[in-house]
């Protein structure tokens, strides 16, 4: 995997804390950072979803809820999505743009922690995570949660970093985010330290068929990958039957 050889800024398990720090400039310097990429790739997440009428979604780590978005505008057949985060901040600002696309009477985004999961077995049709499960300890005690929480015949979405395969691909790659992103990230927020996390957790991140031997272990079947941007970053899908 090609990780570089430094010690971690902070816990993972603080990661929130950050996340708080850089949340009115969160959405601006994602979209600025990935040239936009990161709303198409939850666009395609979205073509992922098993439709069918009256589904329940749960994004985990949801941030400033903009998967939750994507999946209703995707599929407005969706009855109702949850949405929890350890980040008060980003979702106060993930409320506001709920409300101003009118979908907050369908939509509820609680204080909540991805590691244990305050909702019941078999409870929703789809649970997504978004550039979120990097951030945790023990990806695969997430995984568990959201297994647990999925109903039978229900799918599992992650979207995360990865990096390319390609050996020059995988160098510029690993340039940009660990010198220009630090920096314009830094120069935007003042959060320096944050925008280096970044790089740290996509190149330690078990990412293509290691994650995909995570979600097996777990209990999903038919997982597939979804390669996006020469494999910068990937989609994984999971099916628990």
């Amino acid at each position: 995997m090609d990780p570089q050889k430094n010690t971690a800024i902070l816990p993972k398990s603080r990661s929130w804390q950050m996340f708080d720090d850089i949340a009115h400039k969160y959405d601006f310097l994602n979209h600025l950072l990935s040239f936009g990429l990161d709303i198409r790739w939850r666009r395609q997440l979205a073509k992922h979803i098993d439709s069918k009428s009256g589904q329940k979604v749960l994004d985990l780590a949801t941030g400033t809820a903009d998967m939750l978005l994507s999946l209703f505008k995707h599929d407005p057949s969706i009855q109702s999505g949850c949405g929890i985060d350890l980040s008060d901040k980003m979702m106060a600002i993930g409320r506001k743009k709920l409300a101003k696309q009118s979908i907050d009477r369908y939509v509820t985004l609680s204080h909540g922690d991805v590691n244990q999961v305050s909702f019941n077995n078999n409870t929703f049709d789809t649970v997504t995570i978004v550039f979120g499960i990097r951030n945790t300890e023990d990806p695969s005690r997430v995984l568990r949660e959201m297994y647990r929480v999925l109903n039978i015949g229900g799918r599992a979405l992650i979207l995360e970093f990865s990096l390319p395969q390609d050996k020059i691909t995988r160098l510029i790659h690993l340039l940009y985010l660990r010198h220009i992103v630090p920096f314009i990230g830094g120069v935007f927020t003042g959060q320096f330290k944050a925008y280096r996390y970044l790089n740290q957790t996509i190149e330690n991140f078990p990412y293509g068929d290691d994650f995909c031997a995570l979600m097996t272990k777990t209990g999903f079947e038919n997982i597939v990958t979804h390669p996006l941007l020469f494999g910068t970053a990937s989609i994984y899908q999971g099916d628990k039957l």
